[in-house]
C-alpha cells in the first residue's frame, strides 16, 4: 500500500494543499476542505498510474492547518 501525506492549509479563505511525503509535488485549491481531499484522492490515483505506473491501494494522510486574522478594532 502506498501511503501520500499532505498538509492541508486554510489561508486567505481558501484550502491549498502541499504535498509532505516528496515522491511528487502536487499543488491544488479549494474553499471547501472536503472537496479538496476528494480532488486530492483523484488526482493523486492518475499521477501514480500515469507517472509511476502503480495501480495498488493508497491511503492518505491529511494533517490540516488555519491560519487566521483579526484586524484590531482601532485600525
Amino acid at each position: 500500500m502506498k501511503t501520500c501525506k499532505f498538509k492541508l492549509i486554510w489561508e486567505e479563505d481558501v484550502w491549498h494543499s502541499e504535498a509532505i511525503n516528496g515522491d511528487f509535488d502536487i499543488t491544488l485549491e479549494s474553499d471547501s476542505f472536503d472537496v479538496l481531499v476528494e480532488r486530492l484522492k483523484v488526482a493523486v490515483q492518475d499521477i501514480l498510474e500515469v507517472d509511476f505506473n502503480y495501480n495498488g491501494d493508497i491511503q492518505f494522510v491529511f494533517h490540516a492547518e488555519r491560519i487566521d486574522s483579526l484586524k484590531s478594532k482601532a485600525s
